[in-house]
């Protein structure tokens, strides 16, 4: 058997066992693209209009946020700041296991919106996404399984769709809309196919890094060439035998100005939950709002609030700049508006791909059972 029949029957039987899971998570992927465009329309208490104060500290924002739900503790809280036009939040999980997110005015403390994200169509997309509503362990195994089956379907289809002769070079790259219904979709499998393997690829092997952070282990080490630099490998430690004063103010508060000082041009700020002060406090500072690539982080003790260690964007390997850059890459929002768009087409065409290939699949079947009958009636 040659190379490209074992190819074939690979491509065959792989395709029909993860066709369900890559039309799902496909499609949703499609989907959640513009889902920040789409809730900025459709969601007004995300926008706050610009003021010339400067925001209100995160304490502040704790209290009001956690005004209606007495017992749930600041420290447990993410606090968000995502820039001068964007409201704030302050996500928790309340008593009864519910995710909520609070979108506070960042100017006056002000609570626009609470959000119960169980019931938020975006947050459901995701979840469909990522685990297809299965438990997180079961859906490690389908999801992942699926969507690495799917990276060796590419490969194995860049295989099948390769042209013996030169003649036929025109006919892989073209559809015949003028034909049949049956060879236009065996065009639209293998043409479109071809066309979005390469940027399929690299949404596949984002997901799967998202799901399996060890796979992107040996892709960061190869690009620092076997080499990465010591403060990419850095573990924040804390003393817990070392005596520490509290501070007098809020902990929170003090991560955040010493943040604020540090990467002034940032416009986004995460602050992580303080706990119960045997693990460090740490928080985040993003570029651009929305966007997760350009990342400087910071770890802090969680009773003096000194701070312990630092993460520069413009001081880590490449590796660790690529591992950074893996969301934005999964959405396409690496390159701006037009990288969603091209994103969105790209998830499109690989939903696609399992139901046009079941359509080629079926109809040479079929086309097999009707020769059967000629043939013993000859």
């Amino acid at each position: 058997m040659t190379f490209k029949k074992i190819s074939g029957k690979l491509h065959l039987w792989l395709g029909l066992a993860s066709g369900l899971v890559v039309f799902v998570v496909s499609l949703t992927g499609a989907i959640f693209v513009f889902q920040d465009d789409i809730r900025d329309l459709t969601e007004p208490w995300r926008k706050v209009e610009v003021q010339a104060t400067a925001p209100v500290l995160p304490s502040q924002l704790q209290a009001a946020a956690l005004a209606k739900h007495p017992g749930i503790g600041a420290e447990t809280t993410w606090v968000t700041y995502f820039g001068p036009e964007r409201a704030a939040t302050v996500f928790f999980t309340d008593k009864v296991g519910a995710p909520i997110q609070v979108y506070l005015n960042p100017y006056t403390g002000r609570v626009l919106h609470e959000l119960d994200l169980r019931t938020h169509f975006f947050t459901i997309v995701q979840e469909i996404h990522m685990h297809l509503l299965l438990p997180e362990a079961v859906a490690k195994w389908v999801v992942g399984g699926g969507v690495s089956i799917f990276v060796l379907l590419l490969f194995t289809g860049l295989v099948l769709w390769w042209p013996k002769r030169k003649q036929e070079r025109k006919q892989r790259f073209t559809i015949k809309w003028g034909a049949r219904w049956r060879r236009v979709n065996y065009d639209l499998h293998n043409v479109l196919g071809f066309y979005a393997a390469s940027i399929g690829l690299v949404l596949a092997l984002s997901g799967l890094f998202m799901l399996y952070p060890w796979l992107l282990e040996p892709l960061v080490l190869a690009v620092d060439s076997g080499q990465p630099a010591p403060q990419e490998i850095m573990k924040t430690k804390l003393d817990t035998l070392q005596p520490a004063t509290a501070v007098p103010q809020p902990l929170p508060d003090i991560v955040y100005r010493t943040a604020r000082r540090l990467s002034p041009e940032h416009e986004m700020i995460l602050l992580g939950p303080t706990g119960t002060g045997q693990d460090p406090a740490f928080c985040w500072t993003y570029q651009k709002a929305l966007h997760y690539y350009h990342r400087d982080e910071y770890a802090f003790h969680p009773v003096s609030g000194q701070l312990l260690e630092t993460r520069f964007h413009a001081t880590k390997s490449a590796g660790t700049k690529l591992s950074d850059m893996n969301y934005d890459l999964h959405v396409g929002q690496i390159l701006g508006f037009g990288g969603k768009i091209v994103a969105f087409l790209v998830s499109l065409i690989c939903a696609s791909l399992p139901v046009t290939g079941t359509i080629v699949w079926w109809g040479r079947r079929n086309k097999t059972r009707k020769k059967q009958p000629r043939l013993q009636a000859v």
